[in-house]
């Protein structure tokens, strides 16, 4: 585990966060007749993370495990500024980048080049700045010619390369990852997981969501595990890994842990 003399990069204190939704209700007989078959607008409340604390030190990988619908990429969005908490308080120490989904942030009608432009101003740097990175960016999103064709050209694994290439040239102090690995080929993979890991040894710091448990036990030093908003455990990544498969009854089959 990384040294914890320090304050943490991250700190999270009694969070929760509640989604209001509203939703279409199917009135009954009688409704429907004195409402002329309208239906009737409800809104329910959806306490998507429950009381949430921890702390993070620098250098730290943390996984993040649980089932859809957990409060994984809510509580990550969260962090990374997206989504205020409800209640309670987040704390972050460094600059941060964000991988939450596949060419988010992306303008499809822009060329890649230009939206790694875009990216960067995004992340606060400068036009200069941007251009010296530029070609770095490039040539580990390995696309050639396509850096400069619209990116709604481009097919999912593309998409991939070029966010994950920007996102880990910005040199960021805490990386965010939110299932953003799971559409490039495995030898994209591979070469990211190497990325991953030479930022490690950077003692830079890293949140990664991921439904592919061998590369929550591959990557990261510590991790969590979230059910239905509230954090159930967290410990070692092999530990957190095997309560989680015992409790959705489906054990480390290579299934569970192969990288979907």
């Amino acid at each position: 585990m990384p040294s914890v003399s320090e304050p943490p990069v991250v700190r999270v204190e009694d969070v929760s966060i509640t989604y209001r939704t509203s939703f279409e209700k199917r009135p009954t007989l009688k409704d429907a007749v004195v409402r002329l078959g309208r239906g009737q607008k409800s809104v329910r409340e959806v306490q998507a993370v429950k009381n949430v604390s921890f702390d993070v030190p620098q250098g730290t990988v943390l996984g993040i495990v649980g089932s859809n619908g957990a409060g994984k990429s809510t509580l990550v969005r969260a962090i990374a500024g997206i989504l205020p908490p409800t209640s309670g308080r987040i704390e972050v120490r460094g600059k941060v980048s964000t991988l939450l989904a596949l060419g988010v942030g992306f303008n499809g009608a822009m060329s890649g080049q230009e939206n790694v432009m875009l990216g960067g101003l995004a992340a606060g740097y400068s036009r200069e700045e941007i251009a010296a990175k530029y070609e770095e960016i490039a040539e580990f999103a390995e696309l050639g010619d396509f850096m400069e064709m619209p990116m709604k050209t481009y097919s999912s694994g593309m998409f991939s390369r070029l966010a994950f290439a920007v996102a880990v040239h910005m040199e960021p102090d805490i990386l965010l990852v939110d299932e953003a690995l799971s559409a490039g080929d495995a030898k994209f993979k591979e070469k990211a997981a190497a990325k991953m890991k030479s930022l490690v040894e950077e003692a830079r710091t890293m949140f990664l969501v991921s439904h592919a448990l061998a590369s929550i036990t591959d990557l990261c030093n510590d991790a969590i595990w979230l059910n239905k908003g509230t954090m159930m455990m967290r410990g070692e990544p092999s530990d957190v890994v095997k309560e989680y498969t015992k409790f959705v009854r489906v054990g480390e089959s290579a299934y569970t842990l192969e990288d979907m």
